[in-house]
């Protein structure tokens, strides 16, 4: 009996916040898939790979995979369906395989579109979770997120600063996971509502980690795409 083709969620970037149980599947793989991007002068990148590696997974068990980083899906769609295709050939010739994805990989991760589509053609799957990056943001900034009754919402970006505005005053706390892509939005609300606290995180357990609460730097910041936000009421 095969063993199921595993997604193992990676956390948010530090190696230390991997699970123990995906750690070990990690360490069990023949083939662990990582993505990775080209860079404007043509330089592979690779987050995920990165952390497999310093987990001391040996780099002939990884297998990096082009993933278009644009608006325009097609192409990653593309890029998902030919790890499908080469991750349930590796299945069937008895080989333990690995998908990869950084925070959790059923929550924002777009390699979801994968594990649905093994699961419809009766390919054993199995899912193993992993810390968000807000939860990380929030221990790095010694927050409680949520306290006793309090609602969290968590919104992936396509937001105005009115709907923003509004959810606040409904009484949520506010996660916005894509926020390089409401920018402007956000440099809305921070203009003109001043009584809200603008927690900002960049590369979440990274070495280049950042973490402020000043909303004077926020109000002109771009925010690059490893970047999110936890608003609440002060």
């Amino acid at each position: 009996m095969h063993t199921p083709i595993l997604f193992v969620s990676l956390g948010p970037g530090d190696p230390e916040l991997i699970t123990l149980k995906g750690l070990k599947a990690l360490q069990a793989a023949d083939c662990v898939f990582c993505p990775a991007t080209i860079t404007r002068s043509g330089k592979q990148l690779s987050r995920s790979s990165d952390i497999v590696k310093s987990l001391g997974i040996s780099v002939d068990h990884i297998f990096p995979f082009l993933l278009p980083m644009s608006k325009d899906r097609s192409q990653a769609f593309l890029a998902y369906d030919s790890v499908y295709a080469d991750a349930i050939n590796l299945y069937r010739q008895g080989r333990q395989v690995v998908i990869v994805a950084e925070g959790d990989a059923g929550f924002y991760s777009s390699i979801h579109y994968v594990y649905e589509k093994l699961q419809a053609n009766a390919v054993p799957v199995e899912q193993i979770a992993g810390i968000p990056a807000f939860i990380a943001s929030g221990a790095l900034a010694g927050m409680h997120i949520v306290s006793q009754e309090e609602k969290l919402m968590v919104l992936p970006g396509n937001v105005s600063a009115d709907e923003l505005d509004d959810y606040l005053k409904e009484g949520f706390v506010l996660v916005i996971m894509k926020l390089s892509q409401c920018t402007q939005a956000v440099h809305q609300l921070i203009s003109r509502s001043s009584y809200y606290a603008y927690h900002y995180f960049e590369n979440v357990g990274t070495e280049k980690e950042y973490y402020t609460l000043n909303a004077d730097e926020l109000v002109e910041k771009e925010f690059p795409y490893f970047s999110l936000m936890i608003i609440r009421k002060i």
